[in-house]
C-alpha cells in the first residue's frame, strides 16, 4: 500500500482585492505605477480589472501543477480561506481531475496577511486504500516563552511574549487503510530585505530555526526524541535553504551554474542526527530546487525552498522512491540548468502569469 504525498506554496490564493497601493506605493503592482490614477475610486477600479484578468490564467496554471502533482494528500500555503479553496477547487481543480479531495483541513494562523496553512486528502489513496482525518491541532498559539525558544540572537526580531509560528504548525492525524500518519504542514518566516548591512536571510534566521525546533519539539513530545518509530511528515515551504546553484552569465555568453552549500540552515534542526530526512536529497545536486531568486543580474540562483521530511519509520520503506519536482509552471524568466527544461504549462508568461514562483514537490511512500 502506497501514499502519495505533495506540498505547494500556490502563492497568495485569495479571494480579496489589496488596495494598499493606493497609499503605498511599495505595494502597489508595476502596472500600476505606469499609470496615474486622478483618485482611490479610480484606483480600486482598475486595480480590480488588473487582478481579475491575471488570476484566471493564474489559476489555471496553478490548478494544472496540482493535477500533475497527483496527490493522495496535498499540503498548501497561502491559502487565505476554506472559502477560497472551494471557489478554486470548483473553479478549476474540478476541471483538471474531477471531483478529488474531499476532506479539506484550514485553521487561520498568525499572518498579518491572513495566507494560511491547508491540507486536502481524497478519500482513497490511488490505490485504493481508505483516507480518515483522526484529529487536528492548530499549534499557532504557542510563544517563545512557553516553549522555551527565546534565544538571545532573537532580542532585535521578536520579543519573549511573541508567537514562535509566523503562520502555524497544523498537525494533521490521519489513518490510511489500517496505518496511522501524522502530518506536520509548516510556512516558516520569510527571509526579507537586507538590514543593517546584513542580507535577508541571516537577519531573520534566528526566527526560521526557533520555528524548525518548534515543530521538532511538538513531534519530539508526542513521539519521543528519536520520533518513536512512528510515520510522520514535515512539509512546507521552509523559506531556507541548505544549498543552492549560483547562476553566473548572461544570455550572450551563456549561463553558469555552480552548486555551494550553506553553513548554516533551518533545515537542519530537523534532518540533524536522523530526526527526519529531506527526500529531495535524493536527487541528484542540481536538480533539487524548487525555486528561481533573482534581484537581477547579480543575484540569481536556484534553490529549495519546499520540503517533504519523512520520519525514519516512512523513509525506511520507500528507498527506492525518488520524489518529483513540478516545474511546468515556472515562468519563462526562470533559468533551467542543461538538460532540465520542461515544457511549460499553455499561457505561461516570462514573469506571469505563472502557477507559482514556487515548485510542487510529490512523493509515493509505501506504507508496509
Amino acid at each position: 500500500m502506497t501514499v502519495r504525498i505533495a506540498t505547494f506554496n500556490a502563492e497568495n490564493l485569495l479571494s480579496r482585492f489589496d488596495f494598499s497601493g493606493f497609499r503605498n506605493e511599495l505595494r502597489q503592482d508595476r502596472v500600476s505605477q505606469l499609470y496615474d490614477f486622478a483618485n482611490e475610486a479610480e484606483y480600486r477600479h482598475a486595480e480590480i480589472a488588473r487582478a481579475v484578468s491575471l488570476t484566471d490564467d493564474t489559476r489555471q496554471l496553478t490548478a494544472l501543477a496540482i493535477a500533475e502533482a497527483d496527490a493522495d494528500i496535498l499540503c498548501l500555503q497561502e491559502v487565505e480561506s476554506l472559502d477560497t479553496l472551494h471557489r478554486f477547487e470548483y473553479g478549476y481543480l474540478f476541471k483538471m481531475i474531477g471531483d478529488g479531495y474531499r476532506h479539506k483541513v484550514l485553521i487561520g494562523g498568525n499572518d498579518s496577511r491572513g495566507i494560511n496553512l491547508a491540507l486536502l486528502a481524497r478519500e482513497e489513496t490511488l490505490d485504493g486504500a481508505r483516507i480518515e482525518v483522526l484529529d487536528v491541532t492548530s499549534h499557532a498559539h504557542l510563544t517563545y516563552e512557553a516553549t522555551g525558544l527565546y534565544t538571545p540572537d532573537l532580542h532585535d526580531l521578536a520579543k519573549p511574549h511573541d508567537k514562535v509560528f509566523k503562520r502555524d504548525c497544523l498537525e494533521v492525524d490521519l489513518k490510511i487503510g489500517a496505518k496511522r500518519l501524522t502530518v506536520y504542514v509548516t510556512h516558516f518566516k520569510s527571509m526579507g530585505s537586507p538590514r543593517a548591512g546584513i542580507d535577508g536571510r541571516t537577519w531573520t534566521m534566528p526566527v526560521r530555526v526557533a520555528e524548525a525546533r518548534g515543530v521538532r519539539q511538538i513531534i519530539a513530545r508526542r513521539f519521543g526524541a528519536d520520533g518513536g518509530g512512528k510515520r510522520y511528515v514535515i512539509a512546507g515551504d521552509f523559506n531556507d535553504y541548505a544549498e543552492r546553484v549560483v547562476i553566473t552569465g548572461d544570455r550572450r555568453n551563456g549561463y553558469h551554474f555552480t552548486p555551494a552549500i550553506e553553513a548554516e540552515s533551518a533545515v537542519h534542526v530537523l534532518t540533524a542526527d536522523g530526526f527526519a530526512e529531506n527526500v529531495v536529497q535524493r536527487r541528484p545536486e542540481m536538480d533539487r530546487w524548487t525555486l528561481y531568486h533573482t534581484r537581477g543580474p547579480e543575484e540569481r540562483h536556484l534553490c529549495q525552498l519546499d520540503y517533504l521530511l519523512a520520519s525514519p519509520a516512512l523513509t525506511r520503506t520507500s528507498r527506492d522512491r525518488l520524489p518529483h519536482i513540478i516545474r511546468a509552471g515556472q515562468p519563462w524568466r526562470t533559468l533551467f540548468p542543461h538538460g532540465q527544461a520542461v515544457d511549460r504549462y499553455p499561457r505561461t508568461g516570462w514573469d506571469r502569469p505563472k502557477a507559482s514562483d514556487h515548485c510542487p514537490v510529490a512523493m509515493t511512500f509505501d506504507l508496509v
